[in-house]
């Protein structure tokens, strides 16, 4: 294993049905020739021991570590019982949700979990689209939200995935980096720079990687009822979801 040194969306659009996204996403397979392995991650995101300073730069949020960017937004969905599970970051009208999982030793699960996403959303209604992006096979979906008058929209979500040793990691893009090329760099740095820290107990492959709160975090407003909504907003393992704690970098 190479070592490296550690390196110091308030609205989401929605489209009509008949409105089209970044023609430029690139389309493919999700196979093991259109993406990377599960070791092959010379770019990111990384595993705790690729580095030699892994917190260097980074917000320690316990099973991940998030690049420090100046004005991001950190948000936290907790359940009722005061547990983390899942983070948010928000850059500008951009937004990128985190989750960590516990994966096989011998074999990655995004090729998998990309099927279940994909039989999930168009059983709902929504319209998937596969491609591959910088980090190997993704998805972009287009899922039905209720827009503030009432009426029905279409929001675009872009599902990045990665293997690292035992253990999985989703980014779910919404806001303009899902939908144009030239607002995803910030997102995917974020990505690429984040730290998986899986530790050494024991979990059921799928098992969600324990988080935990960041200092100095706050209370976030609750979201208003007129806010577009829309059923994907987490769901690799489906929960509740409960109140948020906002932090601004």
């Amino acid at each position: 294993m190479f070592r490296r040194r550690g390196r110091g969306a308030d609205e989401e659009p929605e489209v009509g049905p008949d409105e089209s996204v970044d023609d430029a996403y690139e389309d493919g397979d999700d196979s093991d020739e259109g993406g990377r392995a599960a070791a092959d991650r010379d770019a990111g995101p990384w595993d705790a021991a690729d580095l030699d300073e892994p917190q260097e730069g980074r917000v320690d949020l316990g099973g991940l570590l998030v690049p420090a960017i100046q004005g991001m937004e950190i948000r936290l969905e907790v359940s009722e019982q005061q547990q983390v599970m899942a983070i948010t970051l928000v850059l500008g009208q951009s937004a990128i949700q985190l989750q960590a999982f516990a994966a096989p030793r011998t074999e990655g699960i995004w090729t998998d979990v990309c099927d279940e996403i994909a039989v999930e959303i168009t059983k709902q209604g929504g319209i998937v689209d596969r491609g591959v992006g910088p980090f190997g096979p993704e998805l972009r979906a287009r899922v039905p939200v209720r827009l503030p008058d009432g009426g029905q929209g279409m929001q675009v979500l872009r599902f990045l995935g990665a293997d690292g040793p035992r253990w999985f990691l989703r980014g779910l893009v919404s806001g303009q980096a899902a939908v144009q090329h030239e607002a995803a760099g910030a997102v995917e740095h974020v990505f690429r720079e984040t730290v998986v820290v899986r530790g050494t107990e024991a979990m059921a492959p799928r098992d969600p990687i324990p988080l935990k709160f960041p200092p100095q975090a706050r209370p976030a407003e609750p979201p208003k009822p007129d806010e577009p909504s829309s059923p994907y907003q987490g769901d690799l393992n489906p929960f509740e979801r409960g109140p948020e704690i906002t932090e601004v970098r």
